[in-house]
């Protein structure tokens, strides 16, 4: 029976995915990721090369799926407000892009700044997200997106500060729809903001 290789190559990011966001890239193991695959470690290096290949290949294919998942659509502000809430949701239900992307800044820093692929990606995305903003320059539109970005990042993985900051005696699913909220009216009034900017 012939090999399957695309399905080798699923298992080892599927298994991947889940090591990389549990444990980071440092405290990632090959062995483990090889062993839940139910793969020999070699197919790693083989179709992926070393570990911060495979790692590279997780972010970004989770990055593409997410953009895919969560469109950039309409235009104004207020749909750049209801993307941040959709987006949100997104990576509350997932969780995983949080994760790498905050283990990512840890341990890479800046040097995922030089990979081709993400620079590729995040050109795109901004390029998405400045024609839902018609007339806002190319620089004002990344703020916004860094804006967005991280106010839909840290949330999933910086529990303990919304808890030291806010304390709300709710219940989860109350909480959840407030910081929400509160992050599509911020989105919302940033890029209300950059568009009369733009505009005036």
């Amino acid at each position: 029976m012939a090999w399957d290789t695309e399905r080798t190559k699923r298992l080892l990011l599927d298994a991947a995915t889940a090591e990389f966001s549990e444990h980071g890239l440092a405290g990632a193991r090959v062995d483990r990721i090889a062993a839940v695959a139910g793969v020999n470690k070699e197919r790693i290096y083989q179709y992926f090369g070393k570990k911060d290949d495979l790692f590279a290949a997780v972010l970004g294919e989770a990055l593409r799926a997410s953009m895919d998942a969560v469109s950039l659509e309409g235009t104004g502000a207020e749909a750049v407000g209801e993307y941040a809430g959709r987006l949100f949701d997104h990576h509350l239900e997932d969780g995983v892009i949080p994760r790498l992307v905050f283990w990512e800044g840890l341990e890479l820093g800046d040097a995922a700044a030089r990979n081709p692929a993400r620079i590729a990606y995040h050109a795109e995305k901004v390029a998405r997200l400045q024609r839902m903003m018609p007339g806002v320059g190319r620089r004002e539109t990344g703020e916004l997106l860094l804006t967005v970005v991280s106010l839909v990042n840290a949330w999933p993985v910086l529990p303990q500060l919304d808890a030291l900051i806010v304390s709300d005696d709710v219940s989860s699913r109350t909480r959840i729809a407030r910081r929400r909220a509160a992050i599509v009216a911020t989105v919302t009034a940033a890029a209300a903001a950059a568009i009369a900017d733009a505009h005036g």
